[in-house]
């Protein structure tokens, strides 16, 4: 679950052997959105996802900083205010 502390999980890639894995926080932002955090929208451009933790009612942003790059950039969860997410989710 996420800490009361916690404002920004950011994702990694790791090279292993040549190959191109995610690292712990990739594979606990991925945990998060699919089994804790409850989906709230999507933005207008399509590349940021809006989640409410049930536990303490914060909401965050699912978004991929650098998009351009090729193959995309990992993941990054952000704690954004509430008028962060009228403004760009319409919630």
């Amino acid at each position: 679950m996420l800490k009361s502390d916690e404002f920004k999980l950011k994702g990694n890639w790791v090279i292993v052997n040549d190959e191109i894995l995610e690292d712990e926080v990739t594979s606990r932002i991925k945990f998060l959105t699919n089994n804790h955090l409850l989906k709230l929208g999507t933005s207008h451009d399509g590349w940021g996802t809006l989640y409410q933790d049930p536990k303490d009612s914060r909401l965050w942003e699912l978004v991929y900083e650098k998009s351009e790059l090729q193959g995309g950039d990992p993941p990054s969860l952000l704690n954004i205010s509430e008028e962060v997410a009228q403004r760009k989710y319409m919630y």
